[in-house]
């Protein structure tokens, strides 16, 4: 990919010399689904494909930018002195904002540059396409103009630039995930206090398998928004007589005892989800410490019954890929991954039975739904970093 991108920045701009490259991953949260928004722990981990680019200085305030996804775009050029979310910048408008974020902190970027991306996350997958090309911008920059930002600062103000720059309120897992990925290690990750930590994600005789449904998530926002309302609701009810600061404090069994302070069904059921998920998210990060994949697995399964039934945030494609995938013999454990509605599901399957597992899950889930999924193994990778 490296001889690509740089290929495609020569054809764009005809030169080659004092080109740079870099590459930043996508992500996928393992398990912890909903969480980070109510106080629990997530466990996501960098993946094998990503976001490639190319990049080299100019000498004067240019900035030309050119995606080999969204060629119809055609290279958009901007002055690295006006720097606005405008419409027709479309993809562009991820990397300005990174760029005006760090303006804004006292980092002087006052150079322009030729820069190319090529990436190979399946859009609207719920991959964190965007994620990956913030960091992967963040860290261009850092780079080049020797900045030696601390790379949790990089990751802050790339989750800054989409909220206030590109106005999307995306939590910092995405962002977290993708800047400080390691080989073959997820992160348990409180979102709230940034504490982290590292867990050895040892698949000798498995592999992960992502599946993307292919169905758009256009009710994600609007019921993200929902959930975590109610969820904020829960939260002031159960503090009439708690004193707890959000829902990921509690324990199942404190849960149980004190949820008839929670007056209304749906929410004691959005609530459950966010204890639960986040003590499960905790039992999992100890089953891989113990090599218990099996263990790891069982959690993945009961962690899609709870969205699905608790959290409801599920829908017809992903709960038909997990119950094909738990059908199959070569599976461990399988989840839907992302907001939900849509987007994918990540399977532990054992490394002899992927082949056999595409192809029977992808027929079926074709008979069923009218259309394809699509499959893809995943390695476990570092985060953003120059190649």
């Amino acid at each position: 990919m490296k001889k690509n991108i740089l290929e495609i920045f020569s054809k764009t701009f005809n030169y080659e010399e004092g080109v740079r490259t870099f590459f930043s991953p996508g992500r996928v949260n393992l398990i912890g689904e909903h969480t980070d928004y109510n106080g629990g722990n997530v466990f996501p981990c960098a993946i094998s494909f990503g976001t490639y680019g190319a990049i080299s200085l100019r000498d004067d305030k240019v900035v030309r930018m050119y995606s080999g996804n969204f060629v119809d775009k055609g290279v958009i050029s901007f002055n690295i002195d006006n720097l606005r979310n405008e419409k027709e910048h479309d993809w562009a408008n991820y990397p300005k904002g990174v760029i005006e974020i760090l303006r804004q902190n006292g980092y002087n970027v006052q150079q322009g540059f030729d820069m190319v991306v090529f990436g190979n996350i399946p859009n609207g997958a719920g991959l964190s396409s965007s994620a990956s090309l913030e960091l992967l911008m963040a860290v261009m920059i850092n780079e080049i103009f020797k900045f030696n930002i601390d790379r949790v600062e990089l990751v802050k103000f790339c989750q800054m630039s989409e909220n206030d720059f590109i106005g999307v309120n995306c939590g910092i897992m995405d962002q977290f995930s993708i800047g400080m990925g390691q080989k073959n290690r997820a992160i348990l990750l409180d979102c709230n206090t940034l504490i982290y930590k590292y867990s050895t994600v040892d698949l000798k005789d498995e592999v992960i398998v992502i599946a993307n449904t292919n169905k758009r998530r256009g009710l994600a926002d609007s019921k993200y928004n929902e959930r975590r309302r109610e969820c904020e609701k829960a939260l002031r009810e159960l503090q009439g007589e708690l004193k707890i600061n959000s829902l990921g404090e509690l324990t199942e069994e404190e849960f149980e005892k004190n949820k008839h302070l929670i007056k209304d069904e749906i929410r004691i059921k959005r609530a459950k989800h966010a204890v639960y998920e986040n003590q499960r998210t905790l039992k999992a990060v100890n089953a891989l410490e113990e090599n218990d994949i099996v263990t790891f697995g069982k959690l993945m399964n009961e962690s899609h019954s709870s969205l699905r039934d608790d959290y409801e945030v599920t829908g017809k494609e992903l709960d038909t890929l997990v119950e094909l995938a738990l059908n199959h013999e070569g599976t461990i454990g399988s989840r839907m991954t992302g907001a939900g509605f849509g987007g994918c599901t990540v399977s532990i399957i054992k490394k002899d039975k992927v082949e056999d597992f595409i192809n029977v899950v992808g027929q079926k889930y074709k008979e069923i739904i009218g259309y394809d999924a699509d499959f893809y193994v995943a390695n476990i990778g570092e985060g953003t970093r120059e190649i």
